[in-house]
């Protein structure tokens, strides 16, 4: 079997498991809340259990990364789809079946789990991938998104049928399926051997942090994914407020996620064709353009089209981001740069779950989205950093 087939091989395994993995976040992030709200005995403990799902991920971020360093991908990954995937979905449905509301707060935050060794699998895109086809492979599997767009709305709403008796276990039930077949596709996941330098010394941190590519890198992912996240979070209570029923709130919630992981079939190539600096550029003028939409009017079509141009903007910020992490570490720093990489950017996003509703009150739909444009001007700066670093090197693109 020729080097290229095997590359597409693994490509494809990781981009599966990232359909599968995003499947159970979006049921979470669409059901969790409504369960939440049933089991709960203080209303004020409904979000919770969404909570929950990123603060796993916030505190297993760093550990998976150095699992993997040591133990290898491979394992760090069957290791979250099983304890995490699969034992937090089963937690999940037994805590809706016996309706223990801890019990399913617990099986939500192993979920967070799951997603946080989910997260390496576009660096382990990285890893399997020749130089000239990485862009690429890391974009086809964020790609695995676009299935999470439609199959995970609809395991929300239409699984509930599986059990007439306790409806809301059938989706979590699901999950833990889905977890098993991802464990499965993963067994077969063949990760190339370190090369010779990946055992060699690494720097510490202290000497990788101030180097400004990695600075910018960590910059357009972090703060992208955080104002993503803010907004998407803000837009079901801003649409409800506006008078649009949950049909309607659906829909823009659907073409967003289409909008985060439809470009990544063509942003590795983008990437490759443009380079990496024209591309943040562009995912931080999506950003811009979605924030004024949003900011012009509630009619459904602004929504619609602000949350669908944010979706677009993460996608090329996040990836770029990715992509240009890769380029400011040895393979022996890896695992604790993609790792603090990771970790700061969960803090963010659990930070802008968690503030989404508390500013919206206050400042309204148009208020909040022009509150976000300090960070895009942060965004703005630290791009053209990166642009004129470029013309300095023109070789390290």
């Amino acid at each position: 079997m020729s080097t290229t087939v095997r590359e597409r091989i693994n490509v494809l395994i990781l981009a599966t498991s990232q359909a599968l993995f995003l499947i159970a976040a979006v049921t979470v992030m669409t059901l969790s809340g409504v369960v939440g709200e049933r089991l709960a005995a203080d209303p004020a403990l409904a979000t919770l259990p969404v909570a929950a799902m990123m603060i796993g991920t916030l505190i297993t971020t760093l550990p998976a990364s150095l699992f993997m360093k040591r133990f290898g991908r491979r394992t760090g990954f069957l290791l979250g789809t099983s304890v995490g995937g699969a034992g937090g979905a089963a937690l999940a449905t037994a805590g809706v079946f016996a309706e223990a509301f801890w019990l399913f707060v617990l099986g939500n935050l192993l979920l967070g789990a799951y997603q946080a060794f989910a997260m390496y699998y576009r660096f382990a895109a990285a890893d399997v991938a020749s130089p000239a086809f990485r862009p690429r492979a890391i974009s086809l599997v964020m790609a695995g998104g676009v299935v999470a767009a439609f199959l995970g709305p609809w395991n929300a709403h239409h699984a509930q049928t599986l059990l007439p008796g306790t409806p809301e276990a059938g989706p979590y039930l699901i999950l833990g399926a889905l977890a098993l077949l991802a464990m499965a596709l993963l067994g077969w996941l063949r990760v190339p051997a370190p090369p010779p330098e990946e055992r060699g010394p690494a720097r510490p941190m202290r000497e990788i942090l101030p180097q400004g590519r990695f600075l910018v890198a960590l910059t357009a992912a972090a703060l992208g994914y955080a104002v993503m996240v803010l907004l998407m979070t803000a837009t079901p209570l801003a649409m409800r407020q506006a008078g649009f029923d949950m049909g309607q709130i659906a829909l823009v919630m659907q073409w967003h996620v289409l909008g985060m992981f439809a470009p990544s079939f063509v942003t590795g190539h983008l990437i490759t064709r443009l380079g990496i600096t024209r591309i943040l550029a562009l995912g931080n003028a999506f950003v811009l353009f979605s924030v004024a939409i949003a900011a012009h009017g509630e009619t459904l079509g602004h929504f619609w089209l602000a949350l669908f141009l944010l979706g677009v903007g993460w996608n090329f910020l996040f990836i770029g981001g990715s992509t240009l992490l890769t380029t400011t570490h040895t393979a022996t720093e890896k695992g604790k740069v993609q790792g603090v990489n990771d970790l700061t950017i969960f803090t963010l996003v659990t930070a802008g779950s968690l503030l989404a509703g508390a500013l919206l009150r206050p400042l309204g739909w148009d208020g909040l989205n022009l509150a976000m444009l300090p960070i895009i001007a942060l965004l703005t700066i630290a791009i053209a950093w990166l642009w004129f670093d470029d013309t300095r090197a023109p070789a390290r693109t």
